[in-house]
């Protein structure tokens, strides 16, 4: 039996599994995220990450399941965050979350300003919301006391190996987006900037994600009702664990996640930087990942449902109903800001085209359909890049939907492959457990179902796609000065 637990957003997952990737057992748990201030995310690290892992494996032991019995166990978890602690790992502040918490703007242009071109050609990405090293900054400048007894640094996952087994480590992925921490062609820290803005601050040791870190101490073993011992291997950020539990594991495969917001995860042989987009390293020393996220997805649906007043179903079964291109109607799905690639907080969602003779099931398409032209546009982009995907692997909750992602692989002319299994994360991890015995897992979580695209409507798609790239350039600085009146 091995263990995978992910930390989530707004939720949190555990799994059992046997060596061949059947599920034994699940579980989860949900929680809330702060908000102290607009644009400001954090968690207690105690409360909702530790929490979480007590209450998850409390669950797992009603359902009778023999935790005992558990050869090995990982955690992943969201990132990259920002959460300072002492040497002993005790928690400082509440952890600040990953790119939603935008509070850090003046830190990104001030270290931007003085590093130059030097980020992109280190860490392959330019500094962003996602960035750690200005919110590990902001923090110096405005909690000094807080900062000033800081001497580690941790994401989600590697704060609860600490917990775990006593080891300060983190994975090599997870320090790969920590920028402009980690030097992506050398696989390790890049020394100067560290030393330079974090001087008290202990660097981690760098692990592989799946290498055992050690074993459980018997205090967490006691809390977590786990044998004294049980190896833990090394965890990573929720995304990058549930690509590998789809089966992305080979150059071109590329996950598709479909959850509130979009994340979409490249296994490369090479780094392939891109200023638009974020490179990292891999899983292995022979593998590297660029990866990209759309801001709102899933979240769309929320929004329209709450608007409209229906359900999950009916807004898929509406959208289902509706006409390929929606009769001309085209949305941007910048509710939120977005991410790659436009790497704009403040762009905003937009619909062109709309007539009278447009119905509730025209705006739920056309919803759907603006999440599968940004994943065009982010895949475009990842070409731009030198690595063009080549097999798509369907996960998340709206991968269960018909509808969802057959537009997608209409949009991008590229088939999809979905998975028996979409349970996540913490899958993944379970999976990276039992690889890190030395056993092999090809054969876990096949195919379920293969969509192909639908050659019939590519030559609509297309017109729409250009239609859609316009619309942004064309509408960048009203919806700035919009922004400025919500702000």
């Amino acid at each position: 039996m091995f263990l995978g637990i992910d930390i989530g957003t707004s939720s949190s997952k555990a799994v059992v599994t046997n060596v061949d990737g059947q599920l034994l057992a699940k579980a989860i748990r949900t929680h809330t995220t702060s908000s102290p201030q607009s644009g400001w995310f954090e968690h207690d690290p105690e409360s909702q990450w530790w929490g979480a892992l007590i209450a998850l494996c409390d669950s797992l032991r009603q359902q009778d399941v023999d935790l005992s019995r558990v050869q090995a166990m990982a955690v992943s978890g969201i990132g990259p965050c920002a959460l300072i602690a002492t040497e002993d790992g005790t928690a400082l502040r509440p952890a600040i979350l990953y790119g939603i918490d935008t509070r850090a703007t003046e830190e990104i242009a001030d270290i931007s300003l003085v590093l130059g071109d030097e980020i992109i050609r280190r860490c392959g990405n330019p500094l962003s919301s996602q960035s750690v090293l200005p919110k590990l900054v902001w923090l110096a400048r405005h909690e000094p006391d807080a900062f000033a007894h800081a001497r580690r640094w941790y994401c989600c996952s590697n704060w609860l190996t600490q917990q775990l087994t006593g080891e300060y480590v983190v994975d090599h992925y997870t320090a790969s987006v920590a920028d402009p921490l980690y030097d992506l062609a050398s696989h390790s820290w890049w020394d100067e900037v560290w030393d330079r803005y974090l001087p008290l601050l202990e660097k981690p040791r760098l692990m592989w994600t799946g290498e055992p870190v050690g074993g459980l101490l018997p205090k967490a073993a006691r809390a977590l009702g786990l044998p004294v011992g049980l190896p833990v291997c090394a965890g990573t950020i929720d995304a990058f664990s549930e690509a590998f539990g789809a089966g992305a594991s080979q150059p071109g495969d590329t996950m598709v996640m479909y959850g509130s917001t979009m994340f979409l995860v490249q296994v490369t042989s090479e780094p392939q930087p891109h200023p638009s987009l974020w490179a990292a390293s891999g899983r292995t020393v022979s593998t590297n990942s660029l990866a990209a996220g759309l801001s709102t997805a899933g979240l769309l649906a929320t929004w329209f449902t709450d608007v409209a007043g229906i359900d999950e179903d009916t807004f898929f079964s509406d959208a289902a109903c509706a006409p390929v291109g929606c009769d001309g109607l085209v949305s941007l799905p910048y509710f939120a800001g977005e991410r790659t690639p436009l790497l704009d907080p403040h762009a905003r969602g937009a619909m062109l085209g709309l007539t009278l003779n447009h119905r509730r099931a025209h705006i739920a398409r056309s919803l759907l359909e603006a999440t599968a032209f940004g994943v065009r546009h982010n895949f475009e982009t990842m070409a731009e890049a030198g690595a063009s995907p080549a097999r798509l692997i369907g996960v998340g909750g709206g991968a269960r939907s018909s509808i969802w992602p057959q537009i997608v692989a209409d949009v991008t002319g590229l088939a999809q492959d979905i998975p028996e299994i979409t349970l996540g994360a913490s899958y993944g991890n379970a999976r990276a457990c039992v690889e890190a015995l030395g056993l092999t897992t090809e054969h876990w979580n096949p195919v379920a179902q293969r969509i192909e695209p639908n050659p019939d409507h590519r030559a609509l798609y297309d017109r729409l796609f250009a239609v859609y790239r316009s619309m942004y350039p064309a509408l960048r600085i009203q919806m700035h000065e919009l922004a400025t009146l919500v702000r």
